[in-house]
């Protein structure tokens, strides 16, 4: 195909298929970004934040700083990131990725991720997503943990151990139970079959979801990876859930 024939047939694809907003479907200029509107309500977690957890500070306390929780009860995970905070168009997005079949978002949030996680992503070794009971993820069909996984291994070169970690617990929604209902939900929920240990032995892990809430989720997935031998695990979210946050709110110049 002469190039002359590839730029006609996009200008086709163009009219028949119009780029359109991420969130709300009106006309952009180019795939994949947000209109003005929506941009404006998507706000991104920049410094200062938690060192550890990655939670945004109200004030900047200096860097490598850690937060009061992170010093009262240390995660098990080295460090961890999120994309924007988890409300608005952010919130909508993550809805509509993991119920309602647009797995086309997972490319364009994972790129939002890597700009937050990419101090993690230099060290680590494999991307594994949380995963789903077997018994939800037929209901489903897929795991918008993974797709967000499949979709940051194929822009970083990492490899990808979709595999690596299973939920063997068939756990409650987490939504609406209490942070102490979310530990004893997820307690026991996940491991690491002992065929795939030597894929995380020694290795430093990314453990990818698409939400931080509470942490119980991740803390969970966590401990599993480490009693199969990861020497450490970095974790990286598309969104986290920042109660009462005052902070000033940052927009990039990117979309």
């Amino acid at each position: 195909m002469t190039q002359l024939t590839q730029m006609a047939s996009r200008a086709v694809v163009s009219i028949l298929f119009p780029d359109t907003c991420l969130s709300c479907r009106m006309h952009v200029a180019e795939r994949g970004t947000l209109c003005p509107d929506c941009w404006s309500q998507l706000h991104f977690i920049a410094e200062p934040v938690c060192d550890v957890t990655g939670t945004p500070f109200q004030h900047d306390f200096g860097e490598r700083m850690i937060s009061a929780e992170a010093l009262a009860a240390p995660p098990p995970y080295r460090r961890a990131r999120a994309a924007v905070l988890h409300a608005g168009i952010a919130r909508q997005l993550v809805q509509r990725l993991k119920y309602g079949d647009q797995t086309e978002l997972a490319p364009w949030m994972a790129r939002w991720m890597l700009r937050a996680g990419s101090e993690l992503v230099g060290e680590s070794d494999i991307i594994v997503p949380v995963p789903l009971h077997k018994r939800r993820f037929l209901a489903r069909r897929y795991n918008q943990s993974a797709e967000l996984s499949r979709a940051i291994a194929r822009q970083t070169g990492l490899n990808f151990e979709p595999g690596a970690l299973q939920r063997v617990k068939p756990t409650r929604q987490q939504v609406g139970l209490t942070a102490n209902e979310r530990r004893l939900n997820v307690r026991g929920a996940f491991r690491v079959p002992a065929e795939r240990e030597i894929a995380v032995s020694g290795r430093t892990v990314l453990l990818i979801d698409d939400v931080y809430t509470t942490g119980a989720t991740i803390i969970a997935a966590t401990k599993a990876l480490k009693r199969a031998g990861a020497s450490e695990v970095n974790v990286l979210t598309f969104s986290r859930v920042v109660a009462h946050f005052t902070g000033p709110l940052h927009h990039r110049t990117f979309r």
